[in-house]
């Protein structure tokens, strides 16, 4: 089979619908390690021993929806939040069918839950963690249960469009400053885990396809503004091999203290 050109794989991955965080997509063409800690599967025994649950940022639920299929059972309250339209629609179906409430609430907003309504509240791949508002809505006792991308989370394609980065900004979202945070807002880290992660891209399709889904990754992605730089790594990928590079993940087990 003739090897398909430059323009027909980007327009595949520019073509590709990218609500939810389903990546199936991806698969025969970018791949990615998966942390030790297994988080769905891990979730899935939280959730079997919740009363009360919450899921933020959840995407368009298909995390929830595994863990809670693993599970089980569904906690007797669930609710999930999530701030991008097309995934609120997206997840409300996915997850109605489970009995989950999914609020439309916008990342950066307080949380539309009462205090101490929740056991568990979990996340997976959240923006920011908002820690003061994870502890108001826990139950005294309750668990913070997730994992966040870490510092400079598959930054070599990053800087391969945008050049190097500030220091600054590859150190955001180090977990050691989020633990810093989750203790500021009186919660007690019980277990804290980091991991880097390969990540390969065997063609362009792949990589369009990931910076429009993943759109901070280089803000304000477009074919037509990038299409040298993605020309120039299409002849790469075809001259060397996958394009490598590394995600940075950290699981945090938090609690909110019972006094």
């Amino acid at each position: 089979m003739q090897p398909r050109t430059f323009e027909e794989l980007v327009a595949e991955g520019a073509s590709v619908p990218t609500e939810g965080w389903d990546f199936s997509w991806f698969a025969g063409r970018a791949g990615e390690a998966r942390p030790s800690w297994g988080y769905a599967v891990s979730l899935a025994g939280r959730l079997a021993a919740a009363d009360a649950a919450l899921d933020v940022q959840t995407g368009g639920g298909e995390v929830l929806d595994f863990a809670l299929g693993r599970a089980g059972r569904t906690p007797a309250r669930i609710a999930a939040t999530e701030g991008w339209p097309p995934n609120v629609a997206k997840a409300g179906a996915l997850l109605g069918r489970r009995g989950v409430v999914v609020a439309a609430s916008d990342e950066d907003a307080p949380l539309p839950f009462a205090d101490g309504t929740f056991d568990l509240v979990s996340s997976r791949h959240p923006v920011t963690p908002h820690w003061a508002e994870i502890a108001r809505v826990l139950a005294p006792g309750g668990t913070y249960f997730a994992q966040h991308v870490g510092p400079g989370s598959v930054f070599e394609l990053v800087e391969f469009f945008l050049g190097p980065l500030p220091q600054e900004v590859r150190r955001a979202r180090d977990p050691e400053r989020e633990r810093a945070g989750a203790e500021a807002a009186g919660l007690e880290v019980v277990d804290l885990r980091a991991e880097r992660l390969r990540v390969e891209f065997h063609d362009i399709a792949a990589v369009v396809h990931f910076l429009r889904k993943v759109v901070w990754m280089v803000p304000g992605f477009t074919v037509e503004a990038y299409e040298p730089r993605l020309r120039e790594l299409h002849e790469r990928i075809a001259a060397k091999g996958p394009f490598v590079a590394h995600s940075s993940r950290h699981l945090f087990d938090v609690r909110r203290p019972k006094g």
